[in-house]
């Protein structure tokens, strides 16, 4: 099989993909695009002062977020996203490490959606370092983003968001199933437990070859989206247990849009595992495998050689769990939740809520005391939730059934 991209998907490589991170079902930041043909920019050196580097990370969702502390600041909290062609920091991590005599910026400025909802240009920068426990990363480049959006909704502060270049001069492995972040010096033949599968080289990215059914096509590997396969039906026959619906509402770095959600009678094949019947999204940017699939699998990125290892103690099929919803996706902050989007058809749009209502509890707890995983929890295992909406002083109460979004 040639594992090239096609033209088309080549055309849709050269923008510039800053992070797809699906966020219970709003996607935060993402699909941010520009122009950008070179080579993504590197860290000026690397340094692993082991040879064996081990990162605890703690699983959020279907991320991988690794804590680090390397002065009297911090503890850092950084989300891995090989999906991302750069790195992007807060504000306030790139005021507190800004390199001196640094190269001329090579990253360009991009333009995104600010919270406001007007037009803001992330800047670029480049940080003096950027330790993560014995590995040290000097003079990288980086876009400067408020994460503060992305921190509330996971309820965890999130420093930045690293991209795949960060780690051009390592063996990266995302060991999902220990729940930890491991580095080793790159070299000629590293041993790896698992299937290698080569990707693309010219490109510098994480495309590999899968197939849908006896279907082949190209896929991102994608650290920073939760989902389990972000599919593009373009050219492909598509046969499905559950058909597409409305469902989820994808707010990118540049606009908002309804995403359509299914689950595929056709198993979804990467190297020799199988992901039985898999819950995908439908997109028309390029097919990505995200989190809910990675997270079966300790993962290898070997950009010495162009390969990645794909690692599974068991052989046997991977099955997905139905996605459930209680018809409503939010935006959150501490203090409450706006609704971002409502499923179409569903028991929320027929008892009243609309998009921009504000949410104060859950359950009666304020809302406050509804982490990321304890509000998934309570989607997975619960018949109905009562949320509390605000109007001026007054709450209202609304008891709203979950089902199976796609069962």
């Amino acid at each position: 099989m040639d594992s090239r991209p096609t033209p088309a998907q080549t055309r849709a490589l050269s923008r510039w993909r800053l992070a797809g991170l699906l966020l219970g079902g709003v996607l935060l930041l993402g699909g941010g695009c520009v122009s950008f043909k070179r080579e993504p920019a590197r860290p000026g050196r690397t340094t692993l002062e082991a040879p064996l580097v081990l990162l605890p990370a703690e699983v959020i969702g279907n991320y991988l977020v690794v804590t680090t502390k390397w002065d009297r600041h911090g503890p850092y909290h950084f989300l891995i996203d090989t999906g991302a062609s750069v790195t992007l920091v807060s504000p306030q991590l790139a005021a507190r490490y800004p390199a001196k005599n640094a190269p001329p910026e090579t990253i360009p400025q991009v333009r995104v959606r600010s919270a406001r909802g007007d037009i803001a240009v992330l800047p670029s920068t480049t940080l003096s370092r950027l330790q993560l426990g014995e590995a040290g990363f000097e003079n990288v480049k980086v876009l400067v983003y408020d994460c503060q959006p992305l921190s509330d909704h996971l309820g965890i502060q999130i420093d930045g968001i690293l991209g795949f270049p960060l780690f051009r001069e390592t063996l990266l492995t995302l060991d999902y199933p220990q729940s930890r972040v491991v580095l080793t010096p790159r070299g000629p033949d590293p041993l790896v437990p698992g299937q290698a599968i080569p990707f693309d080289s010219e490109l510098r990215t994480p495309l590999i070859p899968i197939k849908v059914g006896d279907q082949e096509l190209i896929a991102l590997i994608d650290s920073g989206s939760d989902a389990a396969l972000n599919l593009n039906p373009a050219g492909l026959q598509l046969d499905y247990v559950s058909p597409p619906r409305p469902g989820v509402l994808i707010g990118t770095l540049t606009g908002d849009h309804l995403q359509e959600v299914a689950r595929l009678r056709q198993s979804l094949t990467v190297g020799e595992y199988t992901v039985r019947q898999p819950v995908v999204g439908l997109t028309d940017e390029l097919t990505a495998i995200g989190g809910a699939v990675l997270r079966h699998f300790t993962v290898t990125f070997d950009q010495e050689n162009n390969r990645v290892t794909f690692h599974r103690a068991s052989r046997e099929p991977i099955a997905l769990p139905a996605r459930r919803s209680a018809g409503l996706s939010f935006t959150k902050t501490p203090a409450y939740w706006r609704v971002a989007s409502i499923v179409p058809d569903s028991p929320a749009q027929a008892a009243g809520v609309r998009p921009g209502d504000i949410v104060s509890r859950i359950n009666g707890e304020t809302v406050a005391h509804w982490d990321f995983h304890r509000y998934e929890r309570l989607l997975a295992g619960a018949d109905e939730i009562t949320y509390s909406f605000l109007q001026g002083t007054r709450e209202t109460a609304r008891t709203l059934p979950v089902f199976d979004l796609v069962p």
